[in-house]
């Protein structure tokens, strides 16, 4: 009988040495559109069949190389493909595995490293590896008191990630209203009843969930640590980035380690001009105006198509500081018109679903089931300027 693995097994295997042909069987635009690392595309319905021409493309594709695993979006089509390899012959029942609900698991991996920022403050950054998604949690040693940031709805992550450092959440924060994913920033404040922070530029957007808000450089104390609020909007009109102790910012979809945030999803494509300017001034007299050696937690990583990441590698932190970025970025060497410019210019495509995305996170439209949920996140997060 063909063996299913799972999507975090499929990490595993990925972060091993060793050989394996990974072959997802979605058809050609789903792939394309966004597909796991090293996945060699091999369309197969649920009732197509392995004809003697199908197997040689097959073998074409995958060669000698075992064991096979074979994705799909739900894990139907790739398990038909599996047992087809085996009653032909192609494999052995011991050479081919099926990723367990397919991308949809994919989507779901996580990875979480520590940041070394200060000796007083310990920082666990929480990646959501096949979307590129990084959240916080933010401690302080001495109380064991921590604050988590830009949480995604797998709460249940965040959770673990602070029981296993031995802290207690005690605040729940989002840098802003995200496009590309369904928060669980309220989702979590309710599970553990601790006060759940947006900027306070939030009530503009429309928000509808509860919330605290927090007005321009507003502190909050997690144990003996300050939080400070740096209402930084050009990303979105209500972002917010936080300062730790003044040694770490985190800057959400503000300022990322290879780019910045993009502007015409909630500007649209007639005011991105005015988002660009926001963002112009938010980076250069807020976030770099902070000393060189502040180190930068941006609240994504990027995730090209084809599932690779931009910069760093799963597991490793995805971090830099106000000096490097500063000095280290061509995009912030522009004057504030060329900085306009170029965002005119280089418009990325937009992540899938978003404006649903963005309305389930306002509170203003429910998502009916974790199906449902998991159908509207698929794909990656497109919140970076190209």
């Amino acid at each position: 009988m063909v063996e299913h693995i799972s999507a975090d097994e499929l990490a595993a295997r990925m972060d091993r040495e060793g050989s394996f042909a990974l072959v997802d069987t979605r058809g050609v635009e789903s792939y394309e559109a966004w597909h796991a690392p090293g996945a060699h595309n091999f369309p197969f319905g649920p009732d197509a069949e392995l004809t003697d021409e199908r197997r040689r493309a097959f073998e074409s594709i995958v060669g000698d190389t075992r064991p096979v695993v074979t994705i799909c979006a739900k894990g139907v089509s790739s398990r038909h493909l599996a047992d087809a390899l085996v009653e032909s012959g192609v494999v052995a029942d011991d050479e081919v595995f099926v990723v367990e609900d397919g991308m949809r698991g994919w989507s779901n991996v996580y990875e979480t490293t520590p940041v070394q920022v200060d000796e007083g403050v310990e920082v666990v950054q929480v990646q959501r590896r096949a979307k590129g998604c990084l959240g916080y949690l933010v401690g302080d040693p001495a109380t064991a008191e921590a604050a988590v940031v830009d949480a995604t709805r797998q709460t249940d992550v965040f959770r673990e990630v602070a029981a296993d450092a031995g802290y207690d959440i005690v605040r729940v924060l989002d840098t802003h209203v995200h496009a590309d994913h369904l928060s669980g920033g309220r989702a979590l404040a309710d599970e553990l009843d601790v006060p759940y922070h947006l900027g306070a530029d939030a009530r503009e957007r429309g928000v509808e969930v509860e919330y605290d808000p927090l007005e321009r450089n507003e502190v909050v104390e997690v144990g003996d640590i300050d939080l400070k609020a740096l209402a930084t909007p050009g990303h979105t009109t209500e972002s917010v980035s936080y300062l730790v102790d003044a040694t770490a910012v985190l800057t959400g979809d503000s300022l990322f380690v290879d780019s910045t945030g993009r502007t015409e999803l909630e500007f649209g494509e007639r005011g991105a001009d005015e988002g660009a300017r926001l963002l112009y001034d938010s980076l250069h007299r807020t976030l770099l105006a902070e000393p060189d050696a502040v180190t930068v937690l941006p609240g994504h990583v990027d995730v090209a198509s084809d599932g690779e990441w931009g910069v760093a590698s799963p597991g490793d932190p995805v971090a830099g500081s106000v000096g490097t970025l500063r000095t280290g970025l061509s995009l912030l060497e522009r004057d504030r018109e060329g900085f306009v410019d170029y965002f005119a210019e280089h418009t990325p495509e937009k992540p899938p679903n978003y404006e649903r995305v963005v309305a389930v996170n306002r509170g203003i439209e429910a998502v009916p089931d974790e199906p449902a949920a998991t159908e509207l996140e698929m794909g990656p997060n497109n919140c970076a300027i190209e």
